[in-house]
């Protein structure tokens, strides 16, 4: 009988398995104390620590070991590696969203059509991936401060560290998430796009999926932009209602 490998097991439901079990120790013992309303939203950004900051180093990794790397270049063995790792998790975390909050439409689009460019860059197309784990580094590499702000906003009003965790990180996060996603992202994107419209990838990504691939960046772009913008504005209310206290 042939000996048993882990290494022959494939390295999605590997992956998945991983997130699920973080996700449920997250639920049942890192915040069982917490009340049952953000439990759930806790334990999402509990998986979500698990994946952006080690998806931003390991989606660089995978770019920059690739010699041959460019907007049309095929997949390389890493690279679909952290695709993998990336649909693991973001497969887990829809997961999350369908149970607990089933009428967010939003998220769970958005987890959609991330899955979507991941899954058909992986598996059906086997190129782009430079493209997409960009993409990847820009939409992660604000995600330890935004979970750490998620989580401090969540229990900002019955905690005093909390609190002060949110008013301390607030403007530094919107700047930071501002600058990513209002200008490094959409610099990417006009390159992508730039690259893509010339028609030379079109011999190995057709062009309606390299379209939708840039729909669902330009839209998700936007959504953002138009939510770190209400913060912005919500910051400066609360900085101004409370100075007008002090008056």
């Amino acid at each position: 009988m042939e000996a048993f490998h882990f290494s022959s097991i494939p390295n999605l439901p590997l992956l998945f398995s991983m997130f699920l079990i973080l996700y449920l120790i997250a639920y049942f013992i890192v915040f069982r104390s917490w009340s049952p309303k953000v439990r759930p939203e806790a334990s999402s950004c509990f998986i979500s620590l698990f994946h952006g900051t080690p998806a931003v180093f390991l989606a660089t990794f995978a770019i920059f070991s690739d010699q041959n790397r460019g907007f049309s270049s095929p997949n390389t063995k890493t690279q679909n590696l952290v695709l993998d790792y990336s649909i693991a998790y973001f497969l887990t975390d829809l997961l999350h969203y369908l149970v607990f909050f089933p009428s967010d439409i939003l998220f769970i689009a958005h987890h959609l059509a991330t899955l979507f460019v991941f899954i058909t860059c992986r598996n059906v197309v086997f190129h782009g991936s430079f493209a997409i784990l960009s993409l990847l580094i820009l939409a992660e590499v604000t995600s330890f401060c935004q979970n750490v702000w998620t989580l401090a906003t969540a229990r900002r009003h019955d905690n005093q560290l909390a609190a002060k965790v949110y008013s301390f990180l607030s403007p530094y996060f919107y700047a930071f998430y501002s600058v990513v996603r209002g200008i490094l992202g959409p610099f990417f994107m006009y390159q992508m796009g730039a690259f893509y419209m010339s028609g030379r990838a079109d011999n190995v990504i057709p062009r309606w999926l390299w379209i939708s691939w840039m729909f669902v960046v330009l839209t998700a772009i936007g959504v953002s932009i138009l939510w770190i913008s209400n913060l912005w504005v919500e910051l400066f209310k609360e900085k101004k209602a409370k100075l007008d206290k002090k008056l």
